[in-house]
């Protein structure tokens, strides 16, 4: 495991500074546009969720880098010093329940408290469990992992229903909208690796807190509880601005179908049956997508720890901070995608939403399949993976989840019947709870397996997966009943 101070060749104590500075102008360019565009074209309500989003996300991956590699740290490092197979299961269930929940998290908003209050109370549910982290004591571990699954089910489910409800129901901009919220999920998630994964692996920092007189055999749990403070950060932003939100979450998803049809027990027709098989077909091919995506935190990120190089240019850097690799290629193209989309449906020539899903599908595979040439190497000779190895696997990995995930959650919030809206998001995000239950897994399952047939597998699965995608996509579209 890597632990090398971020600083020049030189030794200089000031080598940090240069990288520092091109590093806040670079970031400064790739987000421009992503701003300008949700500002000239988008609800102002965008904005809100987009930043109560960000810190909920800065919070959940920051623990998700450390999560797995402090439970097998051993204890004169700060880690608990459970065996792989243990700790993998623990972080598979843990971040399939993040998502499981999102279920009755949805359930609770449509029909007692509503989205807005969902978010506010998921969020403080987050903040506890941060902090709860924070300390040594198991019991105290389990307990933060509890709270943190209860208050993202609110908070994740239903803040994605309220940027559904700012557009109208032929909004063209809706789509656009999605990719530029998913630009907020990202921010949040690039940045909490390299800020959260210093705090915990980097000797800079225990130097730190040794001239403090503090503990310095780890710096876990400054990680663990710096996630609390962004979600403290981003509640505060949202209590202020609710204004901005218009109407949407005022009611409940009962409170919208008892006004639109004078009953909430109206069954549903076979025109909203329909649109829901396409919702659970998807389903299916969602969570294929999520266990090899999410293996991000699992199996690449043991990868990256033990077989990849954490050098570049002259420059030594946590192994954690590989998890921010993916986000950033995000700010690059979800822009791009965002225009992209709105750019072929005014030409009348935008891909179906199936169509853009198998493309997604088939992307997370050929990533894993970047790894087989090296895998071999590594596998007969022990050698050490560059960093541009794991670049090319995001770079295809990010491509693909602009297609399908973005693209999902604005799917499902016009395939969803008003009155059970939050349920079904919450649905919708059962299969990335199952696909973060099977990566989890993965680390495990394939302690036995060498790693050239772990992505070899991987590939054929998803290559497999694709072409079935592609066949059932005519008659999917047929369910869909008109929408896009």
């Amino acid at each position: 495991m890597s632990f090398a101070l971020l600083q020049a060749p030189t030794g200089s104590s000031f080598g940090w500074v240069v990288p520092v500075l091109i590093f806040i102008v670079v970031m400064a360019a790739v987000l421009a546009p992503t701003f300008i565009e949700m500002k000239k074209h988008h609800p102002v309500g965008l904005r809100v969720l987009f930043f109560v989003e960000m810190w909920e996300r800065f919070s959940y991956y920051g623990m998700r880098a450390l999560l797995l590699l402090y439970m097998t740290a051993d204890v004169a490092h700060g880690g608990l010093g459970w065996p792989l197979a243990k700790a993998a299961v623990i972080y598979g269930t843990y971040t399939m329940s993040v998502y499981a929940f999102g279920l009755p998290g949805g359930w609770i908003a449509d029909r007692f408290i509503g989205y807005r209050k969902a978010v506010f109370i998921g969020g403080l549910f987050i903040a506890l469990g941060q902090f709860a982290l924070a300390f040594s004591a198991v019991p105290m571990f389990f307990t933060g992992l509890s709270l943190i699954i209860i208050g993202t089910g609110l908070l994740k489910t239903n803040s994605t229903t309220l940027v559904g409800q700012l557009y109208g129901k032929d909004d063209a901009r809706r789509d656009g909208g999605f990719s530029i919220y998913y630009v907020g999920i990202n921010l949040g998630a690039f940045l909490a690796p390299l800020i959260c994964g210093w705090l915990a692996q980097d000797p800079a920092f225990m130097a730190i807190l040794s001239k403090m007189h503090l503990a310095t055999n780890s710096g876990w749990h400054w990680g663990f509880a710096t996630g609390g403070v962004a979600m403290i950060a981003g509640l505060i932003q949202y209590a202020l601005q609710q204004d901005k939100l218009g109407t949407a979450g005022l009611k409940t998803g009962a409170q919208e179908e008892s006004e639109e049809r004078h009953s909430d027990k109206t069954p549903l027709t076979p025109e909203e049956w329909k649109r829901l098989a396409v919702v659970m077909i998807l389903f299916v091919f969602s969570t294929l997508f999520w266990a090899v995506y999410e293996q991000a935190g699992s199996t690449l990120n043991l990868f990256a720890d033990k077989h990849v190089d954490t050098k570049l240019f002259g420059y030594a850097f946590p192994s954690t901070w590989y998890q921010s690799v993916n986000s950033f290629y995000i700010f690059l193209l979800a822009p791009v995608f965002a225009w992209l989309w709105v750019k072929l449906s005014a030409a009348k020539k935008e891909p179906s939403s199936p169509a853009k899903f198998a493309v997604g599908v088939f992307l997370v595979g050929a990533g894993m399949a970047v790894l087989i040439p090296i895998s071999k190497l590594i596998d007969a000779h022990g050698a050490q993976a560059g960093p541009y190895w794991l670049l090319g696997v995001y770079f295809l990995h990010t491509v693909g989840e602009l297609c399908l995930s973005p693209v999902g959650l604005s799917l499902t919030s016009k395939l969803a019947p008003q009155k059970i809206a939050g349920m079904v998001m919450g649905l919708w995000f059962w299969s990335m709870a199952l696909g973060n239950l099977l990566a989890g897994l993965a680390a495990s399952l394939f302690l036995g397996m060498s790693l050239t047939h772990v992505f070899e597998l991987i590939f054929v699965i998803m290559t497999v997966a694709t072409l079935v995608l592609i066949a059932l996509t005519p008659s999917i579209k047929k369910l869909m009943g008109g929408v896009h």
